[in-house]
């Protein structure tokens, strides 16, 4: 009979902004290290229970390259026992490491595993991006679109369905107001975990 995988608690950081966010300056490894231990340290697990730390990263290069899995596992405290792994799938890599993790217990591999993602476009999408032989030109040949970024997927999206822009503005704010109003309200305050960060401000 398969094992159930089961949540036993989440954590997570605030939502920086991009470029000029708090967390413009700091490492990855940081950023990781700082829920994983509290997520075990909600989840009252002992550290040593902690058999593999699986965290799914769009971008793993500069400060989340290097299996920051791993990386974030050491700065965590965790024993340098614990394996890491780090999944990349765009968008949903997060998503996929929990799925992973999960499979992994229901299998009977492993009995305890911490999952999640973690990312840093302030320090990883910018002029420092390594594209040394990043476009594969037979590969655009078989698939003229493979490197097509986001900002240029939601332009065609929102021309095929006569999406305006006044209509996203719109909705941004309102999910803008509503995310406020539920942070004013203390409904994030079981997931979020403050992080003390110091700010790079250019003049």
């Amino acid at each position: 009979m398969l094992d159930q995988a089961v949540i036993l608690s989440t954590a997570r950081t605030p939502i920086g902004k991009a470029y000029k966010g708090a967390f413009n300056n700091t490492y990855g490894a940081t950023l990781a290290g700082h829920v994983i231990h509290h997520a075990i340290k909600r989840s009252c697990v002992d550290v040593n229970e902690v058999e593999d730390v699986v965290m799914g990263c769009g971008r793993p290069q500069g400060t989340t390259g290097n299996n920051i899995a791993r990386q974030g596992a050491l700065r965590a405290g965790l024993p340098t026992k614990v394996s890491g792994l780090t999944v990349s799938r765009h968008c949903s890599s997060g998503l996929q490491a929990i799925s992973v993790a999960a499979q992994n217990i229901i299998t009977n591999d492993i009995q305890v595993s911490v999952a999640g993602g973690i990312e840093s476009i302030s320090l990883v999408q910018n002029e420092h991006t390594n594209t040394h032989f990043i476009n594969d030109p037979e590969l655009i040949k078989l698939q003229p679109d493979i490197f097509m970024s986001m900002l240029e997927t939601a332009e065609i999206v929102a021309k095929r369905y006569r999406i305006s822009r006044e209509q996203q503005d719109e909705y941004a704010l309102i999910s803008q107001r509503r995310t406020h109003e539920a942070q004013k309200k203390g409904k994030f305050d079981d997931e979020i975990i403050a992080l003390e960060s110091i700010k790079l401000v250019k003049d």
